[in-house]
């Protein structure tokens, strides 16, 4: 019998290798992924056309993306304080938040009161949050020893799922009710996915019942809060770049007299966003590789580097087109390393409630940087608008240079990791 780590249920697990048929359990949940979380920016790329068919403030238009970050939050938030995710078999929470992800989002196609809109957005949001942690916690009972490879293609999925909305709205021509009506059918298609056609792998997480103090004790882990405060710096850039890539670009061309700047600003944004999926490729191939605090400290400061450099690039569009690339290339790849120090390093009882939470605090700070971009950009440029997401980054690679340091020093004193 060979040894067992813990959380391992199994009697007779090899500690050499993965399971065979994990690549087909990566490739349906994947799937899953990238069909479920097409929702998220639906409304975000046809603002344009909502904007003036509802007649829509500048202010109600950021906040039909910024719903949808605030209704992740309180759901993953709800989770959290529920134990709902680490009760709830992660692939029937799945189909739970996809299900109701599509239902509420179709409903904007009634043309709704802004307000009310904006409202079925956050509940859009918060649907999602049963839909990606629970999506990361499945894939990681596949995979142990290529677990960062694994969720980082989960995040690709992510990515490229956000992404597809502006490839509709850039190819034009289709009615924003089409797009609306689409994603919510691919996202209803994503759950049935996960909970018909995907399996655990044969690696599970305890079981576990509620409770609050242990549940605390295992997100206030010290590898826990390092790596969360890594991914608090990542986040702080990240969805401000994916938010607002499009209209610097439109902004770009549109200074170079470039016809339809809007159009071809949506197709370079679902170039510069879709890159991000080979990213994540990336980064959890090096992740596995170098160890995750050297991945993501390299991958940040790349990306750190692009927001300082992309708003000077605004009189040059082939310039700033390929730095956008650049950047959503690195600004992305080291998002799932930080899940993945999670289900390595906290109580494997509560890992589905760690990882909800750090995405809730992560999601909570991209509602600051969404807003303050554009509220820079008006008062300054695109210098300073973009410049300041640096400092995310910045932070980030301080905190995960911290954990590489506390676990080398734990690898000396008695082998753990």
């Amino acid at each position: 019998m060979t040894a067992r780590r813990p959380g391992d249920t199994r009697q007779d697990v090899p500690t050499d290798r993965d399971p065979p048929g994990r690549w087909l359990g990566l490739v349906t949940l994947a799937a899953a992924m990238l069909l479920a979380m097409t929702t998220w920016f639906s409304a975000t790329a046809v603002v344009p056309q909502l904007e003036s068919e509802w007649s829509l403030s500048p202010a109600q238009s950021s906040w039909m993306t910024i719903a949808v970050q605030l209704g992740f939050v309180a759901g993953a938030v709800s989770s959290v304080v529920l134990g709902l995710a680490d009760r709830i078999p992660p692939r029937r929470f799945m189909l739970y938040g996809g299900l109701g992800a599509a239902g509420l989002n179709v409903l904007l196609v009634l043309e709704p009161s802004p307000v009310v809109a904006i409202l079925l957005r956050a509940a859009t949001g918060a649907c999602l949050a049963g839909v990606y942690p629970p999506a990361m916690k499945a894939m990681s009972t596949w995979f142990r020893f290529r677990r960062g490879t694994a969720l980082g293609i989960m995040v690709g999925a992510l990515t490229l799922g956000s992404a597809t909305p502006h490839l509709v709205n850039g190819l034009g021509g289709l009615d924003w009710q089409l797009v609306i009506v689409t994603t919510s059918v691919l996202t209803l298609a994503g759950g049935l996915i996960a909970e018909v056609a995907g399996s655990d792998g044969p690696f599970p997480f305890p079981a576990s019942h509620f409770d609050p103090r242990q549940a605390w004790s295992a997100v206030t882990n010290r590898g826990v809060l390092l790596s969360s405060a890594g991914y608090f710096g990542h986040m702080w850039e990240l969805y401000a770049m994916w938010a607002w890539f499009a209209v610097f670009y439109a902004d770009v061309l549109e200074r170079a007299g470039v016809a339809d700047p809007a159009g071809k600003a949506a197709l370079a944004a679902f170039a510069v966003i879709g890159v991000g999926a080979l990213g994540c490729l990336a980064g959890g191939l090096l992740g596995d590789k170098w160890g995750r605090s050297q991945a993501t400290s390299v991958s940040m400061l790349i990306s750190g580097v692009c927001a300082l450099a992309i708003g000077f690039t605004i009189s040059a569009p082939v310039v700033a087109l390929a730095v956008g690339l650049l950047w959503g290339f690195w600004v992305i790849a080291d998002s799932a390393q930080f899940s993945t120090v999670i289900t390595e390093v906290a109580d494997q009882a509560y890992v589905g409630t760690a990882v909800t939470l750090q995405l809730a605090l992560g999601f909570t700070l991209t509602m600051a940087t969404i807003w303050l971009v554009p509220v820079l950009v008006e008062a300054f440029s695109w210098k300073v608008g973009f410049g300041i997401l640096a400092i995310g980054p910045a932070l980030g690679i301080a905190a995960m240079l911290k954990l590489l340091i506390r676990r080398r020093a734990a690898e000396k004193a008695d082998g753990s990791v």
